[in-house]
């Protein structure tokens, strides 16, 4: 039976209504990690430190796309809650477009910076001729990734997560064989990893472009534009907080790996890789979770149902506690044989990777809170209190983290800063969010 935003929500509808964008989200991290993997063991250490380096600065830009599916299907799924489907339907219309023309130019201007950004953070000869190649192909794909990344939100928000996550299976099969191919068999090394990413974003982006052109079963399907510049600008202030987490993302990663190839050379930088490919993969579900739950709360927050948005929220914060501490011992565990897929026989690497993962594992205590706490306010389309936790908890405390406490604690110091970082966090996002409780009626 389909679920309905309109519904009311249990525990377990709560999970299967969600399960599937967690599982969008899960499945894109998943492909990525396999690129690296493939360069990794197939290509070579220095090629696997080169796409890590220069992965924050993609991260950054490939993040407008994200800035336009939350802050947009929020706003349209709180349309869809004021029963005004016409005018949800031409907001849609208008953030695709948007997306592409915003694409278009930021891959232009980001591939003329790629070689400048990676010099400037210190990689140099082999480094940085691996960081331009697969920066500059990656780019290539931009405007589709960032279609890919948006409709991933409105599949959500137009009652079709399932549809969603059968597109996002079919691009990662796609850009998983496309790995294999292109590095095994044809040997194109790195290129081969950033081509595969490239030719898999054309089936994640394009094809849900078509599905959502034709009649559908959704609530959305693309149409005529309504050319509301003061609505689209609305939907990117309020979707800038997302944005702001991986551009503060971004820049963390760039600190991260500044402050390791300084005190642990090359190995550092892998290592800090093969965390975060492990720390994606968790932090996915968390994020899928919580962009599950916002066109919910959005809906009803439009509809004016307070009691299902209380509901909602108080479902989602027990979900998310449940999810963190299931996380945080899991990553503790399997930090070794994940790092040993990576490492090579690189004992230096894999003692690197285990050391760093098993203080990185505390951060997801509390990281779930604080993703929910930021899509929360999205959702309730007040984009400058979800861009205040966000420009904390990454931009403000985790890269003072990362410059400070190596000065006191070396190696160990920077891998707890993402620690700390959520730790203070918490207690800004707990601070807010109990603050805004009476103005909209969640808590």
């Amino acid at each position: 039976m389909q679920i309905k935003i309109s519904d009311h929500f249990t525990f377990a509808k709560l999970l299967r209504f969600t399960a599937p964008t967690a599982a969008m989200m899960l499945f894109t991290s998943i492909y990525a990690i396999v690129d690296g993997l493939f360069v990794a063991n197939f290509v070579g250490n220095t090629e696997f430190a080169g796409l890590n380096f220069i992965y924050p600065m993609l991260q950054m830009i490939s993040s407008l796309g994200m800035m336009l599916g939350s802050g947009g299907s929020a706003l349209v799924a709180k349309t869809l809650g004021e029963a005004q489907p016409e005018r949800a339907n031409q907001l849609f219309s208008l953030i695709i477009r948007a997306t592409i023309v915003l694409g278009v130019v930021a891959s232009a201007i980001g591939a003329w910076l790629v070689p400048d950004v990676a010099r400037g953070l210190g990689a140099t000869g082999q480094l940085l001729e691996a960081s331009t190649l697969y920066g500059r192909i990656f780019l290539v794909g931009l405007t589709t990734m960032m279609l890919q990344a948006v409709f991933q939100s409105f599949f959500t928000a137009g009652g079709r997560p399932h549809t969603g996550l059968w597109f996002v299976i079919g691009t990662g099969i796609t850009n998983m064989a496309l790995d294999w191919l292109l590095i095994v068999p044809l040997d194109m090394g790195l290129a081969g990893a950033a081509w595969a990413t490239v030719i898999a974003s054309l089936a994640g982006g394009l094809l849900p472009l078509i599905w959502f052109l034709r009649p559908n079963p959704s609530m959305l399907q693309l149409g005529k534009a309504v050319r509301d510049w003061r609505a689209l600008g609305k939907a990117c202030t309020n979707g800038s907080s997302e944005m702001m987490a991986n551009i503060a993302m971004a820049v963390v990663g760039m600190l991260y790996n500044y402050q390791l190839l300084k005190y642990t050379g090359a190995d550092g930088v892998a290592a800090y890789g093969i965390i975060m490919y492990a720390g994606f993969g968790f932090a996915a579900i968390l994020l899928g979770f919580a962009f599950g739950v916002s066109p919910l709360i959005a809906y009803n927050h439009g509809a004016r149902r307070t009691d299902e948005l209380r509901s909602l929220f108080t479902k989602s914060v027990t979900l998310v506690t449940i999810f963190d501490l299931v996380m945080t011992i899991t990553i503790f565990l399997v930090v070794r044989p994940v790092a040993g897929l990576f490492a090579a026989g690189n004992q230096n690497l894999l003692d690197l990777t285990v050391q760093g993962g098993r203080i990185y594992a505390l951060a997801f205590l509390l990281i779930g809170f604080n993703i929910l706490g930021g899509i929360l306010f999205t959702a309730l389309n007040n984009g400058l209190l979800s861009a205040v936790i966000a420009f904390c908890r990454t931009l403000v405390f985790e890269c003072l983290c990362v410059l400070v406490l190596p000065g006191f604690f070396g190696v160990p110091g920077i891998w707890a800063s993402a620690v700390v970082a959520e730790v203070l966090a918490f207690l800004v996002t707990l601070s807010i969010v109990l603050g805004a409780r009476r103005h909209y009626g969640y808590l």
